[in-house]
Order: structure tokens, then sequence, then C-alpha cells
């Protein structure tokens, strides 16, 4: 007789989910969240420049990673299939791997998001101030106010949050397809870009695959690999989806197809349609290849999209923060004041304390306009490593337990586990080597690990003396 798995024996709730989260977000909220965290600044910005690093085989280093991508979405996607939880992988991290375990994960996560909703409001206002109706205006100014908009999306309720989240999405996607429309028509045509005669031949012509070497392509894993940071608040959002064991299957595996056809895709037509020399950092390709076509405000057109872009990332920043903060208040591993809600289901006092972190940012704009990019971007890379490493540990002791027959098998188990789980841990493992070689802000932020380590080491320290005090306290008392 065999064992009903989780998904037969477990009836999904219609409204409230136990967390006492409202099961607010539909099928095409998750779908676009899940594409929208695979799509971002990384390609719309990040190409051009990466492009004179690696050439043409960028599209192979974007492939590679995205695999990578994949496969931490593939653990998550198991791990929800076994029981989804706003908590995500803090709450499988302290199922699977302890109370330790979950308290340094769900910190790393914040402290990810933390630096990159600083950075995110330091973005937008810089993408505001990119048209001259709005140079007058303070950077600080501009980027209180995102915050204050932003902010108050998320305390009003999940529904809003995934509305915006899903017409962000949306931009960015429509816009991908439009390049890749127009960019296809062009090739087949052979109508001139600027000087240029669309084909293969751009690529043979101009050093080949690597025209810098595979190693210069291989180096820039450490940074491409971030491109897809955001692709796991797919497993935060399942735990406010309505029937998630449907709806997360069918949104994890659209991703790599998402990958293959808008990263793989777009890069693999920008060096068709012109050389990849032709193309540099400060300016997206897209824009680049739209100046030449001749198409008038082609630039104020991808400004509105990474402006967008950005505006997603501060918001899912937000969203996230909060349930990660308010499950780890509920094992313990934070103040119990972050697991309050307010009438919407909302962790406000969460989300107040990511805000309040934000503020933090827009004071370094007014005090550091120029450089709080600098400073903030590298760390928030750490807590990024930390939360994959983290989903697929998790997803290991689950085959594990499956394995044993502890647990019943999902419907949804990844691939080649659990020899998929350990290479890429590998591959996190070597990113993290590598970027102790960019110097200097790789090296900076791999030799911050120790310090940051001792930092919540010493903070879960203090949170358990404390935790037991108040536990004595009672006995002390009769």
């Amino acid at each position: 007789m065999t064992t009903p798995s989780p998904e037969q024996t477990t009836p999904e709730p219609t409204s409230t989910s136990e967390e006492g989260y409202q099961k607010d977000l539909s099928r095409r909220h998750v779908q676009m969240i899940a594409i929208g965290g695979a799509i971002g600044t990384g390609l719309f910005l990040g190409a051009g420049s990466r492009l004179q690093v690696a050439g043409p085989s960028l599209a192979i280093t974007y492939a590679i990673c995205g695999l990578c991508a994949f496969m931490i979405l593939r653990a998550m996607g198991e791990l929800v299939m076994y029981r989804p939880s706003s908590g995500s992988f803090v709450t499988y991290a302290r199922e699977f791997l302890g109370e330790g375990a979950a308290y340094a994960a769900g910190w790393f996560f914040f402290l990810n998001w933390a630096m990159t909703g600083i950075v995110d409001i330091t973005a937008i206002a810089l993408y505001i101030h990119y048209w001259p109706i709005f140079g007058a205006i303070p950077q600080w100014l501009i980027a209180l106010g995102a915050l204050v908009v932003v902010g108050a999306v998320n305390l009003t309720g999940v529904r809003y949050f995934g509305e915006i989240e899903f017409w962000f999405s949306l931009v960015k996607v429509l816009t991908l397809v439009i390049f890749l429309t127009v960019g296809g028509y062009i090739l087949l045509s052979g109508t001139h870009v600027g000087p240029y005669t669309p084909g293969v031949h751009l690529i043979t012509q101009s050093g080949g695959l690597f025209p810098h070497g595979v190693v210069a392509s291989l180096m820039l894993i450490q940074g491409v690999i971030f491109a897809y940071a955001a692709t796991e608040l797919i497993g935060i959002a399942a735990g406010e989806c309505d029937n998630p064991r449907k709806v997360v299957p069918n949104a994890v595996n659209s991703v790599i197809w998402r990958i293959i056809f808008f990263y793989v895709g777009s890069v693999t037509l920008l060096v068709c349609l012109m050389p990849w020399s032709a193309y540099h950092g400060g300016e997206s390709p897209f824009v680049t290849f739209f100046h030449k076509l001749g198409l008038p405000a082609s630039d104020s057109i991808m400004n509105f999209v990474v402006l967008t872009a950005a505006l997603s990332s501060l918001n899912s920043g937000l969203y996230s923060t909060g349930r990660i903060l308010r499950a780890l208040a509920l094992g313990g591993s934070a103040p119990s004041a972050m697991s309050k809600l307010n009438r919407n289901a909302v962790p406000y006092v969460g989300i107040g304390v990511t805000l309040f972190i934000y503020l933090v940012g827009v004071l370094m704009n007014y005090l550091y306009p120029t450089q709080i990019f600098e400073i903030v971007l590298s760390i928030s890379s750490l807590g990024i490593l930390g939360t994959w490493a983290t989903i697929l540990l998790c997803q290991l002791r689950l085959h594990r337990a499956i394995k044993r027959g502890r647990i019943a098998v999902t419907s949804f188990s990844m691939p080649g586990a659990p020899y998929t789980g350990w290479l890429t841990l590998a591959f996190l493992l070597l990113v993290l080597v590598m970027m102790a070689f960019d110097y200097p802000s790789g090296t900076i932020t791999v030799g911050s690990i120790p310090i940051l380590a001792l930092i919540f080491y010493g903070g879960w320290v203090l949170l358990k003396r404390n935790q037991k005090e108040e536990d004595d306290e009672p006995t002390e008392a009769s």
C-alpha cells in the first residue's frame, strides 16, 4: 500500500493560510512573479558592459547561470509541494537543518534585500533624474517618494502587491518580446542596422565566440549569476497563493524556457544584429540597437523599463522581508513583535523594519549620492548565495527523508536529485571563490564573511539568552 502524498492528504485552504495570511495571489500573479524575478536590470543594463568582456559567449554564460537558477527553483518547488509556507526557506531550514540554520538563512536573506533595496531606491532616483524635467528635485527626495508609495502598497494587502508586480513584470516581458520580434524581422530580412548587415557572420568576423578567451567569459559568471536574484520569491509567494501545489510547478517549469528565450535569445540576437564591439557599458544594448535603427525616444522608453524593474525589485524586497522576518519571529529567531499582522493580514512590523533600513538608504542618498551604489551592492551578493545554498541544503535533506520513507514522495521532485543539488552547491561555492579574485569589490565582500558570521552568532547567542531569561522568570517568581 503506497503512502499518500501531502498533495493528496492536505486540503487547500480557500482564503486564509495556516500562518494567517490571506491567499489573494492568483495564478497570473505567481506566474509573473516567477518571470519578473528572472528578468531584471542585469539584462536591460548590464548586458552592454558584459558584451565588452565576453562577446557573443555571454549567451553561453547566461545559459549556464540560468541552469543553476532553474535548479534552485526546482529545489524550492519540491519544498513547496511538500508544504507551502510564506516562511519559505526559513521554515524549511528550521525543520531540516535546525533553528540555528533558520536564523542564519533568514537574516542573510534580510541582509540581501536590505542592501538591494537601498540600491533600488538609489537607482529609481537616478533613472527619474534622467529626464530633465525632474532634474531640480533632490535625489534623496525622489528616493523617499518611491519608498512611501511602495511601502503603502505593501501595507495595504498582498493582492495589491501581486497586482503591481504583475504589471511591472508585464512591462519587462513586453519590452523583450518587442525587441525579439523587431530584431528577428530585421535579421531575416537583411535590413541594415546603421553600417552593419545582420547575420551570423558578425560573430565570426569579430573574433569568434570567445574574442577575449574562455577564461574571460568564465570570470564573468560571478557577476552574471546575480542577474537571476529574486527568482526564489516564488517560494514565499506560494504561501499566499490559492492552490499553490497546482500553480507553482507550472510557474517554475516556465522559468527555464523564459531564460532561454529572453536571456540567451536576446543576447544571441544582439550579436547577430551588430558586432559585440558596438555595444558598451553605461548604455543598454537595446537602446544602442534602436538608436542605430533611428527609433525616436528609444533611450527614454528603455529608461522607463529599467525604472519599472527597479520599482519591482523594491516592491518585492518589502514583501519578502516582511514574511521572512515574521517566520524568524515565530521560531524565536527574531523579536516577537515582528510576528504581528495588521487587519489586512500583512506583517506590518517586519515591513516597517525594512522601511526603516531603506530610510537609512535615503539618508545615504543625501550624504553620499555618488558612492552609495558601490557601498551596498556587493554586500547583497552574500545574502543571495546564502539563501540559495539554504534552499538546496533543505531539498537535499527532504530528498534523504523521502528515500528513507519518513516523508511521502512529492509529485514535483527535483530532477537528478541528489546529484544535481550537490553540483549546484558546488557551482555556488565556485562563484564565491571567483568573487574573491574580483578586486577590490569582491575581495572586500568575501573578506567580510567572518565579520558577518561573528555578528550573526553574537545576535543568536544574545537572543537565546534573553529568551531563556524570559522563560525562567515565572519559575523564579514562584
